[in-house]
């Protein structure tokens, strides 16, 4: 039995999949060729002038329940806080020990002499790190940084 769409529903789902964006619209695709039953795929396709491959990335979402396709907050490198739970504790130890607090208009900055470098070189030292397990130097200022603790620039001689 051939399925016919009416004016008044094509109206409604052509103008419901154009507010929709990303996985919402293709779930919503997915949805509406289910109801249309067997060959609802080429129907949609027909008479809505939807693409197929958009359809079937909705079909394999609804049916897998997730959103494979847009996971970006999955995307990168697990944080180094989850590998080394303990590394920002320790690397406050190591900075506490030699920083220095300055008011500047009225903003309190904690400032250390230590370079990432040393900083480093320290964990390895005081707390069994091993090279290979701990971060890049770059990595330990992004983390001072978000520790609240500014280097200071060493005097030249």
């Amino acid at each position: 039995m051939a399925i016919r769409l009416t004016k008044s529903l094509k109206k409604l789902f052509k103008e419901t999949a154009l507010e929709l964006k990303g996985p919402a619209k293709r779930k919503f695709m997915a949805l509406v060729v289910l109801e249309l039953g067997d060959k609802g795929q080429r129907l949609a396709e027909r008479e809505l002038n939807w693409n197929r491959a958009t359809i079937r990335k909705g079909m394999k979402e609804l049916i897998d329940s997730d959103s494979s396709g847009d996971k970006h907050h999955e995307k990168g490198r697990t944080a180094i806080e989850k590998r080394l739970p303990n590394l920002l504790k320790d690397i406050k130890k190591i900075v506490d020990s030699e920083d220095k607090t300055v008011s500047l208009f009225q903003e309190e900055r904690t400032y250390t002499n230590l370079s990432a470098c040393e900083i480093r070189e320290k964990l390895i030292e005081k707390f069994d790190y091993s090279s290979r397990e701990l971060p890049t130097i770059q990595t330990i200022r992004t983390k001072l940084n978000s520790l609240g603790y500014h280097l200071a620039r060493k005097k030249s001689n």
